[in-house]
Parts: C-alpha cells; structure tokens; sequence
C-alpha cells in the first residue's frame, strides 16, 4: 500500500505509469463533476468508479481485497478512515471472480485517513476497509481508479 496527496507528484515519480497515468487523468478531469458510477478510460486495463456514501462505524463495514486490479483512492471531497491490514494476517473468506472481491475478515494493522487530494493505493495483498467516519459522519465523494495486473 503507498499513502500520499496527488499535489506531492516528483514525490511519486518512481510509480509504475499505469498509476502516473491515474493521476495525470485526475490532473486533466474534473473528477468532482463526474456523476456517480462507473467511468471508462482505457476499458477493462483502466477506469474509475465516482462513489459517494456515508461515512460510518468500523463494525458497520467489511474488509475486502482484489486479484485482478490494483485500487487507487482518491478522495475527492470530506474525510474517510481506511483501515488497513495484510491479507496473509486475516482470515480469507470467499473470492468472487465476477466482481473481483476477496471477503476478508481481521483487525486492523493500521489506518489512514484520507482528506481532499489523499490517495491510498492498495495491492492484492492489502486488506482494506473503507467508508469509517473520522470522528463523526461525514459525505464522502471518492474516485477509485481499477487498473488491471498483467497477469
């Protein structure tokens, strides 16, 4: 998993180009604007899902993790918690290849919380939990780049 802000770009020069191109592609669009749901860019290799929700509590939420794409969240408006554990370190449930969804469940090894312009990349291996309120609930829109693993 790598955390940073999307202003910080020399800082994240070393990433892969697929991830650089998430981020010129949020530079260049007004992510914000774009309605909720799901947005092409390059097929099924890159897109973006705009999701907006309300923040919640921790037990209110589910782990999951992915195999076929990478997840880049970038939050977009309000403030989320997103905790974080490794998948090896939780209990692996059922894989649903359709949606590309590993149900996960687990305690957190750790969190961020992520503010207008944060960006959490999450790999195959990393468990995440989205949606956790900060401090009390909150609307949260977020672009959540896919971008496929050459597998």
């Amino acid at each position: 998993m790598i955390f940073g802000n999307i202003r910080q770009k020399e800082t994240y020069r070393f990433l892969p180009d697929e991830l650089k191109e998430c981020f010129d592609y949020a530079n260049t669009h007004d992510l914000a604007g774009l309605e909720k749901g799901c947005h092409p860019i390059d097929g099924d290799r890159l897109f973006v899902n705009i999701v907006e929700y309300e923040t919640t509590a921790a037990e209110n939420r589910f782990w999951e993790a992915h195999r076929k794409y990478l997840d880049l969240h970038l939050l977009l408006e309000g403030q989320e918690q997103i905790d974080l554990n490794f998948i090896e370190n939780m209990i692996q449930k059922e894989f649903v290849e359709a949606d590309d969804f590993l149900q996960l469940d687990g305690e957190p090894n750790s969190r961020v919380i992520l503010r207008r312009g944060d960006f959490l990349i999450c790999y195959p291996e990393d468990g995440h939990r989205t949606a956790i309120k900060v401090e009390q609930p909150e609307r949260v829109k977020k672009a959540i780049f896919k971008i496929r693993i050459n597998q």
